[in-house]
C-alpha cells in the first residue's frame, strides 16, 4: 500500500472511529438543567470535542495498524478474510 492509499484508508477509518466515539460521555442541556432561553434542550452540555478528537486519533491509529499489518506485513488479501 502506497502513501496516498494509506492516507485515504486512515482518513476513512478516522471518520468511522469518530462516529463511534462521539456519543460517549455526552449529557444534554436538559439532563444538566442548564437550558438557556433560545437553545435546544437536547444540545450537548459539554461535548469535549478536543478530547474526542484525540481519542479518535488513538483508536484510528490502532485500527490502521491492524489493517497495515494484515495487508503489508502478512501479505494477505481480501479473499483471505472469507476463508
Amino acid at each position: 500500500m502506497g502513501l496516498v492509499p494509506s492516507i485515504a484508508v486512515y482518513f476513512v477509518i478516522w471518520w468511522l472511529c469518530l462516529f463511534i466515539v462521539l456519543p460517549f460521555g455526552v449529557k444534554s442541556l436538559h439532563e444538566t438543567d442548564d437550558v438557556t432561553l433560545g437553545t435546544e434542550a437536547g444540545a450537548p452540555h459539554r461535548p469535549r470535542l478536543v478530547m474526542k478528537a484525540i481519542a479518535t486519533t488513538i483508536l484510528a491509529s490502532i485500527v490502521f495498524g491492524g489493517v497495515y499489518l494484515y495487508f503489508n506485513v502478512y501479505q494477505l488479501s481480501l479473499e483471505d478474510l472469507v476463508r
